[in-house]
């Protein structure tokens, strides 16, 4: 028997990497001389830098910036002096996970932070920067990266703007970058795997936000926002890009990316694993499950994550998937539709979900083992 395994996080609670650990012994103890073989995955939210360092030598760079509400904060990014290639990370400087659940509003979040990274970046010798999106705490559309840059934001009486979300819906003219004229060539990518377009029922306000703290009303008065930003960036830059799948990427920053700094979006998947090379790994070795997984399973998941793409993956292959989660809100039948996969749900309903936060890795160990025993046997899939 062989395994590829090439989970997600856990949210709150493990890291692909022991994600990974706990299905790898509960094969082992199942299949003592199985092969197993795992890729350190990110669709470029966070673990995008931990994925990224696992294939590539790289440089690290640490650096002052700041957080989503604009304290000062430590962070990293990549680079390859030589390629002057460089990794950043938003969720490193502009992530839900750096804020409390009390301090959460996108009202007031701002990616200054990323785009502090990006600047020291380029300012390091960066001429090509890819940039993983997720796990933002911000619905500013990228205004924080784009100020970072040398943009500036001005209302109708001409007055520079905070970066946030809730200026935007005062934007009446935009100040061109005096410093990004100098780097003409620069080359950035947008790292993500969703689909929503900037705003709308399925953008970045109404599919994101209320996670990252907005009521209701922030929601709506956000996604009004984000209209009124595209308008003047058509009307003042000619860049028509709301409506292109992976806009709403992060609050809306992969829009920001493109309009202010001409960004490409690539999928977050297909770069991993082309790093990976996880093609030549699957061609090269006789597979006979694929085995996924993260925290929870939404329809979002649904929309180009991670998830998505190994499924597709193992249907291009002919290789059956086991997808092991927390908890499933999608019907099973939808991811079946994705090829031959089989969900694993590790929530044990009488229990709080604390619990299978707290005890996460055992809980994985536990059913991948007994379904390893029970269902495939059942279905003949034992090849050893």
């Amino acid at each position: 028997m062989n395994f590829l395994l090439v989970p997600d996080k856990f949210k709150g609670s493990l890291s692909a990497k022991k994600v990974i650990a706990a299905i790898s012994n509960a094969i082992s103890d199942i299949y003592p001389q199985a092969g197993i073989y795992s890729v350190a995955a990110s669709d470029g939210g966070d673990g995008f830098l931990d994925s990224v360092r696992s294939y590539m030598e790289l440089e690290t760079i640490k650096i002052d910036a700041t957080d989503p509400l604009g304290r000062k904060i430590s962070t990293e990014f990549l680079i390859n002096p030589e390629t002057g290639e460089a990794y950043i990370e938003l969720a490193r400087a502009s992530g839900l996970e750096l804020l409390s659940d009390e301090e959460r509003d996108p009202l007031l979040t701002s990616t200054m932070g990323t785009g502090i990274q990006i600047k020291e970046a380029i300012l390091n010798g960066a001429k090509k920067i890819y940039i993983g999106l997720g796990g933002s705490a911000t619905n500013d559309a990228g205004l924080g990266i784009a100020a970072a840059c040398g943009f500036s934001f001005l209302d109708e009486f001409g007055n520079s703007l905070e970066p946030t979300g809730k200026n935007l819906s005062k934007i009446s003219a935009i100040k061109p970058s005096d410093f990004l004229k100098e780097y003409k060539n620069l080359e950035i990518y947008a790292v993500n795997d969703v689909d929503n377009p900037l705003f709308g029922p399925t953008g970045a306000a109404y599919v994101y936000a209320a996670q990252k703290g907005a009521n209701k009303q922030d929601i709506a008065f956000l996604d009004k926002g984000l209209k009124r930003l595209h308008t003047i960036v058509r009307g003042e830059m000619g860049k028509d890009c709301a409506d292109i799948p992976g806009s709403g990427a992060a609050g809306g920053t992969a829009y920001g990316l493109k309009a202010f700094l001409n960004a490409d979006y690539i999928s977050g998947t297909d770069f991993i694993f082309k790093l990976a090379r996880i093609d030549n790994l699957l061609e090269s070795h006789s597979i006979d499950f694929i085995i996924t997984g993260e925290g929870k399973i939404d329809e979002q998941t649904l929309r180009g994550k991670l998830i998505h793409g190994v499924c597709q993956l193992g249907k291009n292959y002919n290789i059956p998937v086991i997808v092991v989660c927390g908890v499933s809100e999608v019907n099973k039948k939808h991811l079946r539709e994705m090829g031959n996969v089989e969900v694993i749900e590790i929530h044990e309903p009488s229990e709080p979900l604390s619990y299978s936060i707290e005890n996460a890795s055992n809980l994985i160990e536990l059913a991948i083992a007994n379904f390893l025993k029970n269902r495939i046997k059942e279905k003949n899939y034992d090849k050893s």
